[in-house]
């Protein structure tokens, strides 16, 4: 069933070509579909469009096709185009003519649009939410290791004194920024584009702020014509926000690789969290977060991905548009295992307590050695020139302790003002 067909057959493989997987993707969307089918028909019934007998027979039909896509037994045959044409011929089949009714004042155009806006709201609520999830256990390790020290590494050079501490509300606190990237893609979806049909409007009377209203959106995008323009902003929005997130977790998957070999040792997991070889028994593998590290690196090519294919287009709908779904919709599922999958293993990390106990580390403290000169009177370049001898000479001999005080510093990580942060971008 096509909601196009005028009477006659496209060949088979224009079919295959045109539809692709939209069948798999739409089963995901069906949902909001039916969502915006339901405020679409109450809309018409106050305009006088459909009867107070149609709109009951309308709302119990289309509250039955959501059980049945909770129950996850809703599906897209072949013989249907999308999630569109299989919920209006289910209507149809339900209440005849009724059914035909539905499309009134609208097209799929508008409608697939209303789809990924809800869809996309909700997502970015949940990744949120699983953000905030890896946010607590790392700020929970961050104070649970707030005096332990870490090497810091500059060039992959060692450094200076860093701390456990530092480290997991380093990244704690670069989730907020993410966040908040999320929060404008959250923004720009959560406007509504019902009724700007296939982009120029029509001729009914329809009321928009109602649906708006019955769509939970804030508000609504105006112009019928910057309505059909929002088709791949609003995917690019949320692949922006998405990049960051993955570019956090791709960054800290590899600190975590780094510092789990032998040449570190820093952390540990269990077993359990860890892979082996084949042929060589001692191995411990982070495969985790190799993967995450790899799949986080993919997904920040998705907004380049997602520009490529719509950068060029007119304005107005093209077909070029249903290929944004292909790509975004699998990335959201992938963004969410990562996530899922750093607050299973973070949970379960286990830091080396005894790191700086490894003479290599000596120099970690020179610029300490530094600082202490300077506070007693000796200017700084002629402090920097001592300690700088003694290096040279193998004759510098640190005192391993640290006394940062200022805002965010190992003695002073700030964490109460970083959940504050959070819970405002939140």
């Amino acid at each position: 069933m096509k909601l196009w067909d005028k009477g006659f057959n496209t060949d088979k493989k224009i079919d295959r070509f045109t539809v692709g997987n939209d069948r798999e993707l739409d089963v995901i969307l069906a949902k909001y579909d039916v969502l915006g089918s339901l405020a679409h028909a109450k809309m018409l019934h106050k305009i006088d469009v459909l009867t107070d007998k149609e709109i009951t027979g309308i709302e119990a039909k289309l509250n039955q096709l959501l059980k049945d896509i909770e129950k996850g037994v809703f599906v897209i045959e072949n013989t249907y185009e999308d999630v569109h044409s299989k919920i209006e011929f289910l209507l149809t089949e339900a209440l005849g003519d009724t059914g035909k009714k539905i499309h009134t004042a609208r097209s799929r155009n508008d409608q697939v649009l209303v789809d990924l806006h809800l869809y996309i709201k909700d997502e970015i609520v949940e990744i949120k939410h699983a953000i905030k999830n890896l946010f607590d256990i790392l700020i929970a390790k961050a104070d649970a290791n707030k005096k332990v020290l870490l090497p810091g590494y500059t060039h992959l050079q060692i450094a200076m004194p860093s701390s456990f501490g530092l480290w997991f509300a380093a990244y704690a606190e670069s989730l907020i920024d993410d966040v908040y990237l999320l929060n404008a893609a959250f923004k720009i979806t959560d406007q509504n584009p019902l009724g700007s049909a296939a982009g120029y409007g029509n001729s009914f009377p329809i009321d928009r702020v109602m649906t708006t209203e019955l769509l939970g959106f804030e508000t609504l995008k105006y112009n019928v014509v910057a309505a059909q323009m929002s088709r791949g902003k609003t995917e690019k929005a949320l692949a922006f926000g998405m990049s960051a997130v993955a570019g956090t977790l791709s960054k800290f998957a590899m600190d975590i690789c780094l510092y789990m070999s032998q040449n570190f040792n820093f952390i540990s997991f269990p077993d359990e969290l860890t892979t082996g070889s084949s042929i060589m028994p001692h191995k411990k593998n982070p495969d985790v977060f190799e993967l995450i590290r790899g799949k986080c690196n993919a997904l920040q090519a998705l907004p380049y991905e997602l520009t490529l294919i719509s950068n060029n287009l007119p304005s107005g709908y093209q077909r070029d548009l249903q290929l944004l779904k292909a790509s975004l919709l699998p990335a959201i599922q992938t963004l969410k295992s990562c996530l899922e999958m750093l607050i299973f293993s973070i949970e379960n990390v286990q830091v080396n307590t005894r790191i700086l106990e490894d003479t290599k580390y000596d120099y970690l403290f020179t610029v300490e050695e530094v600082n202490k000169l300077v506070q007693d009177g000796v200017a700084f370049r002629d402090a920097y020139k001592i300690v700088g001898e003694q290096v040279q000479k193998g004759t510098f001999s640190p005192t391993k302790t640290v006394n940062h005080t200022h805002l965010g510093s190992i003695g002073n990580l700030c964490l109460k003002e970083i959940i504050a942060k959070m819970e405002e971008a939140l």
